[in-house]
């Protein structure tokens, strides 16, 4: 296939072959928009950024806009693009053309204007511009773009990974490194949601939220999971349909909001979809059931939740949850999804006294192991870093068998980056120091490490230093510190004490006793972290003294 449409830039003005130039890198509420240069064309990678105005100033100067999902970060700017420049062409691959419109579903009558391209197929849409779709994992539909530019001394390519995933998942095959490790691109754009970390195996994060969520049903309480419109609730979805600790199980399983809208819309592509969940849908309905236990309905009204029996809920990240919390409905258990780099737990403001938060990973981006690894196989020149929090980008950065490798950058939002291909390699100037030089004394039977205060400045040390205890462990000849969680810590606790908590007049049954902290204005101890085996003269203890669950799966929330 060949566009006859000649582009709105003709010539080069000189400089590099190649540029970037960052609208939106996500590093925080922000979405991802990348305008590339390669020779005479200017491609315009994801439009995720709400306010397009930066991008209208450019006076129709862009060639071909490419998404690589539908993931609003990637996505939720389209439309308004499209109102400006209605003649400007738009691509992506067949099913996130049909996964789009869920970004703006309160749009009346909004237009199909984004064409789709078939996988693998190098289509020429101008003159020396060739564009290629790869399978990248994540999200159904979501792409890796490959862009390659002729000229007459040579060719130029440039690979963009948007959002990727190498671990298969429930709804979608992981990123096949094979496919590309041939392809030896000049320039990687590459995401680094989760930065050097390292994950379980997606299989044990799984069965681990379901343990965590069996427990929770087990104990009396309801789950509540706010999730984006699509990807991660229809994940779970699945996962509840088809894990041992929930088939059969006399359950209802409610989904409100847009997140039902998503699984009507996975419903429409199901042929896209891998083959054992196609094999899935033959024997029984993919998502809504009232037949095949445990149950999965559309939420109608909240006051079908008014039973006494547990339920789990899916729902919108931007709903009010308190609306679905109500004194009538027993109590909760709200599972918010990890984000890697930032709180999530601050965010969420409750008003009912019932109701705990957990956290949980189950990833949807690959780690730092598996970021590395796609670097290494595809040997680019140039390595550019988006997508994440800043200081996970920069521990990326940092790695020294990248450093020694690559050219990496890193840029923000407005940071223009010239790739000059083929120049003699220069090592990178280091980034900033991000090492901390301490003492160790030893006395006795004590060992004191001390460390400068300005391990405290960056915005990690919060969750190191959340109950003031480290594990430590040897890896070859240095000595690895880990700041143990609160979630840790309860889970951990033996049976034994959980009993002795139950049968005593201490902080782990007082009903004032949430998050680690005291909550009873009339302790002394009010608004301190306190132990649960802990006690003060005004104790009062919960209503229910069996229920332990809530001891264990309190969250650590700074008010």
């Amino acid at each position: 296939m060949r566009s006859n449409n000649p582009p709105s830039s003709s010539s080069n003005s000189g400089g590099s072959e190649l540029e970037c130039l960052a609208y939106g890198v996500h590093h925080q509420n922000e979405g991802v928009c990348l305008l590339v240069r390669m020779g005479p064309y200017q491609i315009l990678l994801d439009c995720g950024i709400e306010d397009i105005s930066p991008l209208q100033a450019l006076e129709q100067s862009i060639d071909l806009v490419l998404c690589s999902h539908a993931h609003s970060d990637h996505a939720r700017g389209l439309l308004a693009l499209h109102q400006a420049f209605p003649n400007l062409p738009i691509y992506a691959s067949e099913v996130t053309t049909g996964l789009l419109p869920l970004n703006w579903q309160d749009e009346v009558d909004s237009p199909q204007f984004c064409h789709a391209l078939p996988w693998r197929s190098p289509i020429e849409f101008y003159n020396g511009l060739v564009v290629q779709l790869f399978p990248a994992g994540h999200l159904p539909g979501a792409a890796a773009i490959l862009l390659t530019y002729t000229n007459a001394q040579r060719s130029y390519k440039l690979l963009y990974t948007g959002d990727f995933f190498l671990s298969n998942s429930r709804l979608v095959d992981g990123l096949a490194i094979e496919e590309l490790r041939g392809l030896e691109p000049d320039v990687l754009i590459i995401e680094g949601s989760y930065g050097t970390a390292r994950h379980p195996h997606r299989r044990l994060q799984e069965n681990t939220l379901a343990e965590r969520i069996n427990r929770a049903i087990a104990s009396n309480y309801s789950v509540l999971m706010p999730t984006p419109t699509l990807g991660l609730g229809q994940e779970i979805l699945m996962l509840l349909r088809s894990h041992h600790n929930f088939t059969g199980r006399d359950l209802d399983i409610w989904v409100d909001g847009s997140v039902a809208t998503g699984c009507d819309a996975y419903l429409q592509l199901l042929s896209y979809l891998p083959a054992s969940v196609q094999n899935f849908a033959r024997h029984q309905p993919l998502f809504w059931d009232e037949r095949v236990r445990p149950r999965m309905r559309r939420l109608q009204s909240h006051e079908q939740l008014t039973h006494k029996q547990p339920c789990i809920l899916l729902t919108d990240d931007t709903k009010d949850l308190n609306q679905y919390c109500q004194p009538n409905t027993g109590s909760w258990l709200i599972f918010l999804p990890e984000k890697p780099g930032y709180s999530v737990v601050n965010n969420v403001a409750l008003n009912l006294p019932s109701t705990s938060i957990e956290t949980y990973l189950l990833a949807q981006h690959s780690d730092g192991t598996g970021i590395t690894q796609l670097i290494h196989n595809l040997r680019p020149q140039d390595v550019i870093f988006i997508h994440g929090s800043p200081t996970y980008l920069a521990d990326l950065t940092s790695l020294e068998e990248l450093q020694n490798r690559y050219h990496l950058h890193s840029p923000s939002a407005g940071t223009l980056i010239e790739l000059r291909i083929g120049e003699i390699f220069l090592q990178p100037p280091a980034p900033p120091e991000t090492t901390y030089e301490g003492e160790l004394n030893e006395l006795g039977s004590i060992v004191t490490i001390t460390l400068p205060d300005s391990v405290t400045t960056g915005p990690r040390w919060r969750n190191f230093a959340d109950t003031g205890l480290v594990s430590a462990r040897w890896q070859g000849e240095e000595l690895v510190l880990r700041g143990l969680s609160s979630r840790e810590l309860l889970n951990n606790i033996s049976s034994n004490d959980l009993l002795a908590w139950t049968n005593s007049n201490c902080c782990g049954t007082c009903q004032f006793y949430r998050g680690q902290r005291c909550w009873n204005q009339a302790s002394p101890l009010f608004g301190f972290k306190v132990t649960p085996d802990g006690y003060c003269p005004v104790f009062e203890r919960l209503n229910e003294p069996n229920d332990n669950f809530s001891r264990q799966t309190e969250e650590s929330k700074d008010e």
